[in-house]
């Protein structure tokens, strides 16, 4: 009768413990997930997929995955220049993931001088984890269908790679080049790098579903010379920066950011040929024979909200 006793006491004392720690666990918040980082933006096109860095795909399966996302902004700005005329944009992307590879196509509204109905964009490239680092090797080719009778044709193909590594649990660095060998089909080669900074606000300091980051860049650009009909001398080149805050909450996205670039308004003539230019600047005899000025790459305040499906 001893042993069974003490039988019992052992088993109603381990299952007193037992009930103990299911009512404490119960009674504990559940731990928050932190939202997925915003991408530190180094000179992406328009409604490109990638908005989120590739660490949240760490540890997922290799299985085919699809993303997509659809949106509008207040302004089109390409690394500080704007390809909507300063006028509100709208654009949508689907990604296609495959272990390490992956695909997209993206077409978003544009007000061009050749005047093309929208930028439709394809692309796809490899991306790879290195120790801390994440890398992307891609190739995008831009394209613009229905532009006015006559005009000559602005397609053109990219390649560029990208390098993100966290610094700390909440502050991130990103870096990459691109090279293209005829931009917007000029005859000049360009080369392009930049480099930034995000900050992720901790999921603790936030409402549940709730992410805030902080991502700012600067990049440069710089070029050949163009074909001997657009003049055959270089396009002027700059550099541009940026600069805003992400708020993510669940599927919903909105961005703030501020745009600029160092490039006068003579030289963004040059480089936009905005079909709105006015005159009254500075006479180049070579590049802008009768001065013509654009605010084409003028400081910009951008507002962009967009609908995400992972």
């Amino acid at each position: 009768m001893s042993n069974n006793r003490r039988g019992l006491v052992g088993i109603a004392a381990v299952c007193c413990l037992h009930l103990a720690a299911s009512a404490q666990a119960q009674t504990l918040p559940p731990v928050q997930p932190a939202a997925p980082s915003k991408a530190i933006g180094l000179g992406d096109r328009g409604f490109a997929p990638s908005e989120t860095t590739s660490q949240e795909t760490k540890g997922e399966s290799e299985g085919l995955k699809f993303s997509a996302k659809a949106g509008v902004a207040s302004d089109y700005v390409y690394r500080g220049t704007t390809l909507s005329d300063h006028k509100p944009a709208a654009g949508a992307a689907v990604e296609a993931t495959f272990s390490h590879l992956y695909a997209w196509m993206t077409a978003a509204s544009v007000k061009l001088p050749t005047q093309p109905d929208l930028e439709v964009a394809l692309g796809g490239g490899i991306r790879q984890s290195i120790g801390n680092f994440d890398f992307d090797l891609g190739a995008s080719y831009f394209a613009y269908p229905g532009a006015m009778p006559g005009a000559s044709s602005i397609d053109y193909w990219e390649a560029a790679l990208r390098s993100e590594t966290k610094l700390t649990e909440s502050l991130r660095w990103a870096g990459g080049f691109a090279y293209s060998p005829n931009v917007s089909n000029t005859g000049a080669w360009s080369w392009y790098a930049a480099s930034g900074l995000g900050y992720d606000v901790p999921a603790h300091l936030l409402p549940r579903d709730l992410g805030v980051a902080f991502t700012a860049a600067a990049g440069y650009s710089w070029f050949g010379d163009q074909s001997i009909a657009l003049g055959g001398f270089p396009l002027p080149a700059y550099l541009n920066w940026h600069a805003g805050m992400t708020f993510t909450y669940r599927s919903l996205n909105l961005d703030l950011r501020y745009y600029d670039t160092n490039l006068s308004k003579e030289d963004c003539f040059v480089f936009t040929g905005d079909p709105g230019a006015q005159l009254g600047g500075h006479r180049d005899p070579i590049t802008n024979p009768t001065g013509l000025v654009s605010n084409w790459c003028s400081a910009a305040l951008v507002v962009k909200a967009w609908y995400a499906l992972n």
